[in-house]
């Protein structure tokens, strides 16, 4: 699976310090397949994402559909998650996206 940020055209400003341009998040609308947890103490994105798509580096998906603040991977205990059930389809539609920036 490709880094979210590896196809964001890089840019440098004036001042010659490099950046990427902004991504562009796919918006993850409910299906009836979509798993419901709630949190308990120490639950992470990252941890939740390896649990339910073998992947951790697909959090933002979990973090997306739960509109986080995405300030930190740790999730507030005793909360209900709504987890994607297709979690590499929404990264296929963040790539695509993507794919022009």
């Amino acid at each position: 699976m490709a880094e979210r940020y590896q196809n964001l055209e890089e840019l440098k400003s004036s001042s010659g310090i490099r950046y990427r341009k902004n991504a562009i998040y796919p918006t993850i609308p409910p299906t009836g397949d979509d798993i419901y947890i709630i949190t308990t103490g120490g639950d992470r994105y990252d941890a939740l994402a390896e649990q339910f798509y073998g992947n951790q580096k697909l959090w933002w998906v979990i973090a997306m559909a739960n509109n986080s603040k995405k300030d930190g991977m740790i999730v507030k205990p005793g909360i209900q998650l709504r987890i994607p059930a297709d979690g590499t389809g929404a990264q296929a539609l963040y790539e695509q996206l993507n794919a022009n920036l």
